[in-house]
């Protein structure tokens, strides 16, 4: 699409003359637009833009109450993936295999992968989402949780609302400011956005095509390697390290296959190629080999559990078997896992908010403190763990 302008580029670096968050909303408002015009914008279309801005408080409180992400990956799975799920994945795949074909050959991505993310973002379209966009993204902007992320969008915004592909009073989506199908933020659609539908414009509500075809694009520009898989289930061997596993963790498939990891199905990928060892509910749990690929989904959504059920998804609606559940041991509840990141954090490990989510650094120092206490270093904390510490 079309190429973020320089004017824009500057409007989205802080310049210190500007509220950042905070202070009177009106007033910040105001900001936000004295900020587009020293950027370049003329007066009228920034008065256009912003006029009847409002905040939300569905917004915050929607920003503040994402307790989905506490539930682990077998129960998160079960919830997200249905057998009615699948046959509906399967039959878009059939309904748009043209577009599908195109976003093979040309960015070598998997039709699996955008089903999954498309039946996880809006249900194959059907819930997309009502807030209005341009007030939540201002509110979350307001707000001074995460101004850095939402501030930028705001212009991002602005700049579709000037060419025409943005209706600041209509234009509704998620909480967080995401649009369409596949549920892209402003500036993703401004710099991975596609015509495919060939009408002249990006239309990621209404056009599979668009938003498949643009979904695709930004995979490939967060660095998706063509035809490249991203997990595989696999069976662990008795004895194993279980140190070494975790994302941040990454061998070659040929030293997991010496250690005696083996595929559930079919055979693993090239023996050179880096991967990781998850094992989302510890080592009694379903186990997988992440490769590469996996990654690049962390840059769509920071979830774990959300990352790894639309990885894992993605594989199901390719054919492959359901994971085998294993018998993991008892996880944590929500109040457990706060209880648990506190004292984390006071043993001096960053485990970022305490937010009852095991995420990336809270798996990470559950992990250490699993081998200091000679525990099974899988990063599933237990309530055996929790006593422990």
């Amino acid at each position: 699409m079309r190429k973020l302008i320089l004017a824009l580029a500057a409007a989205m670096l802080p310049t210190g003359t500007f509220a950042q968050c905070g202070g009177s909303f009106s007033d910040f408002v105001q900001g936000l637009k004295q900020e587009a015009v020293t950027a370049g914008y003329d007066a009228a279309t920034v008065n256009a833009f912003f006029k009847g801005t409002k905040q939300d408080p569905k917004v915050l409180r929607a920003d503040r109450a994402q307790g989905v992400f506490q539930k682990p990956f077998i129960e998160f799975s079960r919830r997200l993936i249905s057998q009615n799920r699948i046959d509906r994945g399967r039959a878009m795949s059939k309904k748009h295999d043209s577009t599908f074909r195109r976003i093979e050959n040309t960015y070598g991505i998997n039709r699996g992968v955008l089903l999954a993310f498309w039946a996880f973002e809006t249900d194959f379209g059907a819930f997309q989402g009502d807030f209005n966009t341009r007030n939540a993204l201002v509110t979350l902007s307001h707000d001074c949780r995460r101004p850095e992320l939402f501030r930028p969008q705001i212009f991002a915004a602005l700049e579709l609302f000037r060419h025409g592909d943005f209706d600041p009073a209509r234009t509704t989506g998620a909480w967080a400011g995401e649009i369409g199908m596949v549920q892209m933020l402003p500036r993703d659609i401004l710099d991975n956005g596609v015509d495919a539908d060939g009408d002249g414009h990006v239309t990621l509500k209404t056009s599979a095509p668009d938003a498949l075809m643009s979904g695709a694009k930004m995979l490939s520009h967060l660095g998706w390697q063509p035809g490249q898989p991203w997990i595989q289930e696999v069976t662990l061997p008795k004895g194993l390290d279980l140190s070494l596993t975790g994302p941040a963790q990454k061998l070659s498939v040929a030293d997991w296959q010496r250690m005696g990891v083996v595929p559930r199905e079919g055979r693993l990928p090239d023996p050179a190629m880096r991967a990781s060892l998850i094992v989302p509910q510890g080592h009694k749990g379903p186990a997988f080999l992440a490769f590469p690929n996996f990654d690049v989904y962390f840059e769509w959504n920071q979830s774990f559990t959300y990352v790894m059920t639309a990885a894992y998804f993605a594989t199901r609606l390719e054919g492959a078997a359901i994971y085998d559940a294993g018998s993991p041991d008892q996880g944590l509840s929500g109040a457990g896992m706060k209880q648990l990141q506190q004292k984390l954090q006071a043993r001096g490990h960053d485990v970022g908010d305490i937010d009852g989510i095991l995420g990336a650094k809270t798996r990470i120092a559950v992990q250490k403190e699993q081998e200091r206490l000679g525990l099974p270093a899988d990063a599933w904390p237990t309530p055996a763990l929790l006593n422990r510490l």
